[in-house]
């Protein structure tokens, strides 16, 4: 497809710090629809259609910028970097040189500090009536991570009704990475529930990190067996979430040895008939279910306010705090290398 072919719906709907917060509409042959806004990243909704035929936006957001400029606004539908996660007393050494970042998440740096990757603007550029792509240059020092990374991201709906996220980043100095996407999902879409209580969860992981009080992992890779994240048998997740204070937001291992073709998750929602697969060349996936919504969010995309476990997240990622820990997989980019992640999310109806 030429520029010329290229016909992507631009909307300015608002502006942060004196800049214009564009949405871009992309869409694939079966009225899949998705709106990215240049700040951030951020899917900003996702209409995805039920059993029915039924179109709704199945992540939480906002309607106005402003929503995501809220204290407490849990980083819905945002791109994630340089290091998603956590990283304990909000500093790691590369050789014998400490690096200290900014600690936003008491006492811990979280997604990367106060100013990471989810609050500033991209570049965005159609690359077809489908798909984004999307560009962002990280200084070097901020937020206290070592050299300046550059980002490409592309956004893909396919006709296979898939979305589509590829990652790459390059640095000019060694630092750690670990990019991810923070959209919430709820494949109800506030039709029939406010939470995402009654779908059915499956996991294809083998291990966990167990935490401690902050969320920090101990350093333990545990098996799953006889624990609540053990989803090898799909199960309704509000038999489980209760056995978790808050519910779940933990790191889930898959197995090594996987083909990209093999599903790591899979969630349903019974009433609407949605489902979602995920496939991802990441080790491990952070599965969130939003025990932080109190309600309190407003102007969001529902027309109504999120209640606890309103959204579930799937984030593709390594461990949190990996460069504090030896036994965990290496997550240092360094010069001549390329960071490379693919995830996707692959829509259907049951």
């Amino acid at each position: 497809m030429n520029q010329a072919e290229i016909n992507v719906p631009v909307e300015t709907i608002g502006s942060i710090n004196g800049v214009d917060v564009k949405a871009y509409t992309i869409s694939n042959n079966n009225n899949l629809s998705m709106t990215v806004l240049n700040y951030g990243g951020i899917v900003q909704s996702l209409l995805v259609p039920d059993r029915e035929g039924k179109m709704g936006n199945v992540v939480l957001g906002y309607e106005k910028p402003e929503g995501y400029l809220q204290e407490g606004n849990p980083y819905f539908g945002a791109l994630i970097g340089r290091y998603a996660n956590r990283i304990a007393n909000g500093k790691f050494s590369i050789g014998d040189k400490e690096y200290k970042l900014t600690v936003n998440n008491d006492p811990n740096t979280l997604h990367s500090g106060e100013h990471g990757f989810h609050n500033d603007f991209w570049i965005v550029e159609p690359l077809s009536n489908s798909s984004l792509l999307l560009k962002y240059t990280s200084a070097d020092g901020q937020e206290g991570f070592p050299g300046k990374l550059t980002v490409e991201v592309i956004y893909i709906l396919t006709d296979n009704n898939e979305w589509i996220i590829d990652y790459t980043a390059r640095t000019d100095k060694a630092t750690p990475v670990n990019l991810t996407q923070h959209t919430y999902f709820n494949l109800n879409a506030f039709q029939n529930a406010a939470d995402v209580l009654n779908h059915e969860v499956y996991f294809n992981v083998t291990h966990y990190t167990p935490v401690n009080e902050y969320l920090i992992p101990t350093g333990e890779i545990a098996t799953v067996k006889s624990t609540p994240f053990d989803f090898s048998e799909p199960k309704v997740l509000g038999t489980v979430i209760g056995a978790l204070k808050g519910g779940f937001d933990h790191n889930l291992i898959f197995q090594k040895e996987r083909a990209m073709d093999k599903p790591v998750a899979i969630i349903k929602d019974a009433s609407s008939g949605r489902k979602v697969t995920m496939y991802t060349t990441e080790p491990a996936v952070q599965f969130f279910t939003g025990g932080v919504l109190d309600g309190s969010l407003i102007h969001t995309h529902h027309q109504r306010n999120y209640p606890q476990f309103a959204g579930f997240c799937l984030e593709a990622q390594h461990y949190p705090n990996s460069p504090n820990q030896s036994n965990f997989p290496d997550v240092i980019l360094r010069p001549g290398e390329t960071y490379f992640q693919k995830t996707i999310y692959r829509f259907g109806i049951e």
